[in-house]
């Protein structure tokens, strides 16, 4: 049942208000007499309380009169229309209430039936109004769904190295965020299934992704979430006071863990940067974070690891000359470690990943010549075995004669490491690439198999192809280069132009044919997107085959 327009009437001489008030069949034509005053001041504070659809106000009134009720009803509600009344002679109160955008203009004396004609003018335009503001909300909603690229470029400009403060706030403001606030931090999260590949999402991770998506905007916006796709989430948080803050991230992680414990096959983990006090040092906490992140591929348990939980171990042991290829089990050289990272890391993680690696052991296990030299070979060899899992050639990862290995130094040896490792990652990322292009070829299809389906969305899309909503929105951006809702709605367009130009059907029916259950949203989609009404299309292809 459609929502009745709300009226309320403004009227100082008592008879007039009550001759309007008790002649008019209010609830028969529709309406919903809400208040009267009998004059402005007293009218304007019931008025911003009850919201009412239509106003009718005399202009001549004590206190406040008609058109100053009107200018303070234009400022606090827009979308609330008014109708004034006023008494011969008084034209140039008509000009100014016209300049106001007053709805309706009507010369006293007036009769019932003349008044209910007027309202109901601009009740039609109410309602008008609000449904095309329906219209649009939805229209931005949906064009905004899965389009997590924009976010992802903002979020690597706050932690680059000179943001801008002044850029910043506008940028956030674009995307509808406001991160003024006196202190921040933020949380690397990555949920994973035990039983899936590196680069799947099982429903259960979904369900986990979207606990952490629903954060965003949380405690009056003080928790903002930037998806990165298979690194995982940055929960941003914000807060008056670095106590209010760890407070609130406490929390984060403690709701996070008991969700990711609903489930039997998911492991987590979350890496915590520091506070700081500007949101241009952001790129300070994440760098910190990052490190803490990098445990993930050292440790099997499920955790959230704080910045100063490993800040004490930069003050590891010097003194190795002692130290022997027994020193590395069980907690030195972990080649599993190694194959871990090598299937889900990536290569602006790889430098912090080596490092919390080596220090991972409590000892400077790169400072004696023999394990330096281990190192080497053996992370040579766990490369090789992976490039040949992805199908490529031992050649990709070139041999080292021993006489160089035996002359690298400490250095040397590290950068030798992270060399092989980053070319191992991006021989991953050329094969998940053509993978990634498969999926979409193939989302692509069951988009164009169901696109009748009015409930085709994104995340069903997402759920064929077994990806995240976020994930598979970037996957299917940077093979198409426009986002999943943007394609669809093209595709559906060009349907019904098909449709419009071939049939006689009616535009209701061609709605339904394309996906769309509500035609008035498919005409005015049609119009933003065509530039012309579904009929003036057809119409003009009509007299273009004259």
């Amino acid at each position: 049942m459609e929502e009745k327009i709300k009226v309320f009437l403004v009227e100082d001489e008592y008879v007039v208000r009550e001759g309007i008030k008790n002649k008019i069949d209010w609830e028969g034509n529709g309406y919903e007499f809400v208040g009267e005053a009998g004059d402005g001041e007293q009218a304007y504070a019931r008025i911003k309380k009850l919201s009412p659809d239509i106003v009718i106000t005399d202009i001549r009134m004590p206190f406040m009169d008609g058109l100053e009720l009107t200018r303070l009803i234009r400022e606090s509600l827009p979308d609330t229309s008014v109708i004034i009344l006023s008494g011969f002679g008084e034209f140039e109160y008509a000009k100014e209430g016209i300049q106001l955008g007053v709805a309706e203009y009507l010369l006293k004396p007036i009769n019932s039936d003349d008044l209910t004609a007027a309202i109901n003018r601009v009740r039609d335009k109410v309602i008008n109004d609000r449904q095309q503001k329906s219209l649009l909300r939805k229209y931005e909603l949906e064009m905004g769904e899965g389009n997590p690229g924009e976010r992802k470029e903002f979020f690597t400009y706050l932690v680059s190295e000179n943001p801008r403060f002044t850029e910043v706030i506008e940028k956030a403001k674009v995307l509808s965020m406001d991160l003024t606030a006196s202190v921040y931090n933020m949380i690397l999260f990555k949920a994973y299934a035990t039983n899936h590949e590196y680069d799947e999402y099982s429903k259960s991770v979904n369900a986990v992704n979207e606990s952490v998506s629903s954060l965003e905007g949380r405690n009056d916006g003080r928790i903002r979430i930037f998806d990165r796709g298979l690194e995982g989430q940055v929960i941003l948080c914000m807060g008056d006071s670095a106590e209010d803050l760890e407070k609130l991230m406490e929390e984060i992680t403690s709701e996070l863990s008991d969700i990711c414990k609903t489930y039997d096959n998911v492991r987590y983990f979350g890496g915590i940067g520091c506070t700081v006090e500007r949101v241009t040092e952001l790129r300070t906490t994440f760098g910190r974070a990052s490190h803490a992140f990098a445990h993930r591929y050292l440790s099997d348990k499920n955790m959230f690891l704080w910045d100063t939980d490993i800040e004490n171990r930069d003050g590891a042991e010097e003194k190795t000359d002692n130290i022997s290829l027994g020193d590395l089990t069980p907690g030195g050289f972990d080649k599993a470690r190694i194959e871990v990272f090598l299937k889900t890391g990536n290569r602006e993680e790889t430098e912090i990943f080596i490092d919390e690696f080596l220090d991972s052991s409590g000892v400077d296990m790169m400072h004696s010549d023999l394990i330096r030299q281990y190192l080497i070979m053996d992370t040579f060899f766990c490369v090789q075995r992976f490039v040949e899992m992805l199908g490529k050639g031992k050649e990709e990862i070139p041999a080292l004669e021993s006489s160089d290995v035996l002359g690298f130094d400490k250095k040397q040896s590290r950068d030798y490491i992270v060399s092989i490792i980053n070319k191992a990652i991006e021989l991953r990322e050329g094969v998940s690439n053509s993978r990634h292009k498969g999926a979409v070829e193939e989302a692509i299809r069951y988009m164009e198999e169901n696109f009748a389906d009015p409930d085709l969305s994104l995340n069903s899309v997402a759920a064929y192809s077994n990806f995240s909503p976020n994930y598979m929105s970037m996957v299917f951006a940077q093979e198409t280069g426009q986002t999943f809702v943007k394609y669809l709605t093209d595709f559906r367009m060009n349907k019904a132009k098909e449709l419009l130009r071939c049939t006689s059907k009616s535009g209701s029916d061609i709605s339904y044919d394309v996906g769309y259950k509500d035609p008035h949203y498919f005409s005015y989609l049609f119009k933003r997107t065509q530039g012309m009404t579904p009929t003036q299309y057809r119409n003009g292809h009509v007299q273009d085959n004259k």
